[in-house]
Formats: C-alpha cells, sequence, structure tokens
C-alpha cells in the first residue's frame, strides 16, 4: 500500500505531535511542512523533505493527499478552507475555529470540495477513556447521570494564547474545549444535544486570578445539561501548578469511574536534584514526580493519527466526536459558555 502523502502547516507544539505521530504509522508520510519560523529545525529534526514559507505555495506546489492544521486558533478555519479548495484532506486542531461563523465555512468547504475533515479531539482515542467506554458499555456503572471533567495547567507559553483576536478566549476555548469535545462524545450526539449551559470565567486582564497579562479568561467552568437531563461539569484554567491535569469522573446509577489522564504513570521516581522532563507544564522535578512514559500515546494522539489515516485509505467517514460536526458543536457551546458568564444567567438552546 502506498502511504498517505502528509503536508504540516505549523512547526510548534502541536505539529511536534502530528510528526511524531505520523512517524510511528507505515500508511502514512509527511513529505512538506509549511510555516513562518522555526522550518528549517523543525524539517531536520522529523526528517521532512520539502519546506515552504507559506502555507498557499505548498498547497500549490506539494503532492499531499491530507494536510494537518497545527496553528494558532485564529488560523484554523483559513488554512482549512484553503488546503479542502485545493482537494486535500483536512486534519483540524481543536478548536475549529474561533467563531461559529468560519468553523460552517470549514464544513461548507470540505463538503464542496468533497473531502473529508477530520476534527483532532485526542481525548476520544486516549486508550484509558476507550477502556472506560468498553466498561460503560457493559453497564458496569448502570445509567451514567454525570461527568465531570477538566483539563487544567498554569498557562499557556505562546503568545498568540494572550491575545483574545488570535486564542479566540482564554482557558475555556484553548483547555476547557477538550472536556467540552469528550462530554459531547460520551454524552451528546445528534439526539441528545446540549440544550442549556451555565458558565463562569474570570473576565481577563485585571479580573484574572494569575495572570494579569492575558486578555482572554485564566478559569473558566461550565454545566452542561442534555437533552435528555443528563450534567456535565467541565473546567479549564491557567491556574493550576505542578504540571497538566486531566481528569476524567463519571457518575452512574450502579457506580464511579475516574480517570487521571496526564497523572496516571506507573512509575514513580523520588529525585533530590530533578530531571529533565516529567509531564506537560511541570515546572520541576524535584521531589516526587510521576513522569509520564509516552504521553502522545497516552492522551490518544497516535490513536487518532492513526484512526484519521485509515478513514482516509478507506474511504469511511470519520465517528461522531472527531467529525467537523463535533467540532462545531464544541465551538457552539463555547461560545455559549462565554455568552452566559458575561450576561450572568443560563442559556438555552437550539445553539
Amino acid at each position: 500500500m502506498t502511504p498517505l502523502r502528509v503536508g504540516i502547516v505549523g512547526s510548534r507544539f502541536a505539529a511536534g505531535f502530528h510528526a511524531d505521530c505520523y512517524r510511528r504509522l507505515d500508511t502514512a508520510e509527511v513529505v512538506a511542512v509549511a510555516a513562518i519560523d522555526n522550518l528549517e529545525p523543525f524539517a531536520a529534526e522529523w526528517g521532512i523533505p520539502d519546506t515552504y514559507e507559506d502555507y498557499r505555495q505548498m498547497l500549490a506546489h506539494a503532492d499531499v493527499d491530507l494536510v494537518s492544521v497545527c496553528l494558532p486558533n485564529f488560523l484554523h478555519h483559513e488554512v482549512a478552507v484553503a488546503a479542502a479548495e485545493a482537494g486535500k484532506h483536512v486534519i483540524c486542531e481543536k478548536p475549529l475555529a474561533t467563531t461559529v461563523a468560519d468553523g460552517e465555512r470549514v464544513i461548507d468547504a470540505c463538503a464542496k470540495a468533497g473531502v473529508k475533515l477530520f476534527y483532532a479531539e485526542d481525548w476520544v482515542f486516549a486508550p484509558s477513556l476507550m477502556r472506560v467506554g468498553e466498561i460503560l458499555a457493559e453497564g458496569a456503572v448502570g445509567e451514567v447521570l454525570y461527568l465531570k471533567a477538566k483539563e487544567v495547567h498554569n498557562g499557556s507559553h505562546s503568545p498568540f494564547a494572550k491575545k483574545k483576536s488570535t486564542c479566540g478566549g482564554g482557558s475555556l476555548i484553548h483547555l476547557g474545549i477538550h472536556p467540552i469535545g469528550y462530554a459531547l462524545y460520551l454524552l451528546g450526539g445528534a439526539d441528545n444535544p446540549v440544550v442549556e449551559v451555565v458558565g463562569q470565567t474570570t473576565g481577563g486582564l485585571a479580573d484574572n486570578f494569575v495572570h494579569k497579562d492575558f486578555e482572554g479568561e485564566d478559569w473558566a467552568v461550565g454545566v452542561l445539561k442534555f437533552r435528555d437531563g443528563r450534567r456535565a461539569f467541565i473546567e479549564g484554567n491557567y491556574i493550576t501548578v505542578g504540571g497538566m491535569d486531566d481528569v476524567v469522573e463519571i457518575y452512574g446509577t450502579e457506580g464511579v469511574v475516574k480517570v487521571a489522564l496526564t497523572f496516571g504513570s506507573n512509575v514513580d521516581v523520588y529525585s533530590r536534584k530533578g530531571y529533565g522532563y516529567a509531564i506537560e507544564k511541570a515546572d520541576f522535578t524535584h521531589g516526587w514526580t510521576k513522569p509520564a512514559v509516552d504521553e502522545f500515546y497516552n492522551l490518544g494522539y497516535v490513536r487518532e493519527i492513526e484512526y484519521f489515516v485509515d478513514c482516509i485509505l478507506k474511504d469511511q467517514e470519520p465517528r461522531y466526536g472527531v467529525n467537523g460536526q463535533a467540532g462545531l458543536e464544541c465551538l457552539k457551546v463555547v461560545q455559549a459558555l462565554y455568552r452566559s458568564a458575561a450576561e450572568g444567567r443560563a442559556v438555552r438552546g437550539p445553539f
């Protein structure tokens, strides 16, 4: 089988995730990358032969089947639309866009061009959460009533995360969108949409708890009510020190499930001197730590990319949770939570 030919747009954090995952596959190879900075070092690190300073040049000249969009949030829709119009399948990192209107443009462009759109919600493919899905399917906890999930750490290092114009908000759209995506995947769907939300956030800048130079919020929580009455409580913040903490708790009529996505390592280290790297956003490695063994795999990135490539090779549409519609619904919930926080009231759908 001829490997799928991939072009990556971007050369920083998320682009490294994607490059690592493609390298593990026999069914895909990264043949081109486009970026405005860190281009040659990134290409050298991952052995990518063709480099472009303008993604439009890559789309016009590189022989690629699939484009991974790994850029600051405000550029997602622009590049995704251009890739679709060039006849390329699209993997878009979260969020799908920074506005609902732009998210709809991405979906429309892919549909018009007849290419597949994949929304990169890695939690759907995290091995621990996939196992949870099997346990729930057996009825082990009875009827699922309530989900509680969070992604939190001490703040993004990217300058683009500091401005609403480039991020689309703050910790809610940047981090909270992961637990929202998983809640929609587990509890939602076309027949069970979110019908009401209540959100609270810090107000940005001086109103933030810690990050006074961030225009967007550094703390956000939300309650999602689904049509069938079930609830999800989600959190995304930039005020949590000690490393990125991703946690899911599921409560049912007959049991409870708790998952530590990032601090679930079975390796415990005590070090007086410290060492290089333990886990994303951990400030130091002195004392007791739980170093990640394979973050990209444990958080779902590897299986996610493998699934997307497989969908293209087999000409199958992606499942709910990682298709374009799921990405758009996540964005609608995020915007409804922002509205709820700003107006101090519950916001009811349809969104």
